[in-house]
């Protein structure tokens, strides 16, 4: 009963991370980063905030008397992850819903299982799995066909990008996504989705957190969102640093004043998109909290975020006009890619 709850809150939480950037379709007449750093506040600052107040209300308490060390260490995953979440965002606004997410999520999923027993190969902990372990154990071995399984899917997707830019004109690309531009986008797809493998990493840097949180009489279901705070905390540091220097750049400051714009719509969509993005972790707190296996919980979201923003990439027609051959291409990309990460949650949980 305990998996399949949790399988329930991932399944919720990978529905709202793999449609969090609908609103932001919404949002007009706005250049990219003044609706991404407002979404951010909310996503990455206010209801993180919120939601571990109502659920564990002394995180504050509970931050301040963990060693610095490790607050330390969460911190600074969430800055390197805040760089792979600000990449993200412009992964898809070049290669859309269904190709952005795909190429970015494989990536994610597969470091995301590589990148903690890499550390441990550096730094050993007793009964953590390092990089080596993996390299002589089955279950190890596993996990790492499930990378490259995942690598060559997402070479299949980008070959699928390549014949939609030779199939469609740019008036036609840009019908369904706005800017889009394959090469662009396939660079910090990869970028982001390798740099945001490294919230899973916070997650378990941050673990003494979520341990005090229960410790002091909190419910395990909300274990995880006092560890959020400090995760979210350092990437919203990320993109509050890039977005401030590109509005000083390109005027785009401005946006926040100009009467032209609908301001307000354009920061209530935001802020939707903001608040729908942290349900994603709110649930898969809740998830893991269940399976109580980080790794499969990981890989669990990654399929869910995956399946979801394809839909919504068929929603949005961004396939349409381009040759069968083209779609079965597509669809063969994202199979290898879900195959890759059924791998890698199998050889984790072995």
């Amino acid at each position: 009963m305990q998996a399949i709850l949790g399988v329930i809150f991932h399944s919720i939480g990978g529905f709202a991370a793999g449609s969090f950037y609908m609103p932001y379709n919404k949002v007009k007449e706005w250049s990219w980063e003044s609706y991404w750093i407002v979404g951010g506040i909310f996503s990455w600052l206010i209801v993180p905030l919120l939601a571990a107040w109502i659920t564990v209300p002394v995180f504050i308490k509970i931050i301040a008397e963990i060693p610095s060390q490790i607050v330390f260490f969460t911190f600074i995953m969430g800055l390197l992850w805040g760089i792979g979440g600000l990449s993200y965002g412009l992964g898809i606004r070049y290669l859309g819903m269904s190709l952005g997410n795909s190429v970015v999520l494989g990536f994610c999923s597969a470091f995301g299982a590589l990148v903690p027993p890499i550390y441990y190969n550096i730094n050993p902990v007793e009964g953590k799995v390092s990089f080596t372990d993996m390299l002589v154990a089955s279950g190890g071995q596993l996990v790492l066909l499930g990378v490259v399984v995942c690598l060559v899917g997402i070479a299949i997707l980008g070959k699928a990008g390549m014949m939609k830019e030779h199939e469609l004109s740019g008036e036609e690309r840009s019908k369904s996504i706005a800017e889009f531009n394959l090469v662009k986008g396939l660079v910090v797809a990869i970028l982001s989705g390798i740099l945001s493998s490294f919230f899973n990493f916070g997650i378990e840097a941050g673990k003494p957190l979520a341990d005090a949180a229960v410790e002091a009489g909190h419910h395990p279901l909300f274990q995880n969102n006092v560890t959020f705070v400090v995760i979210l905390f350092g990437g919203l540091v990320t993109n509050f640093v890039w977005t401030t220097m590109l509005s000083i750049k390109n005027n785009s400051y401005k946006d926040f004043v100009n009467r032209s714009t609908p301001i307000t719509k354009n920061i209530l969509f935001s802020s939707l998109a903001g608040t729908i993005w942290f349900f994603q972790f709110f649930f898969y707190g809740m998830g893991e909290s269940k399976l109580g296996n980080g790794a499969s919980s990981w890989i669990l979201h990654m399929s869910i975020i995956i399946l979801t923003a394809n839909m919504w990439g068929i929603y949005r027609k961004e396939w349409k006009g381009v040759a069968a051959r083209t779609k079965w291409t597509v669809v063969f990309g994202i199979v290898l890619i879900l195959s890759s990460v059924a791998l890698v949650g199998l050889g984790n949980a072995i």
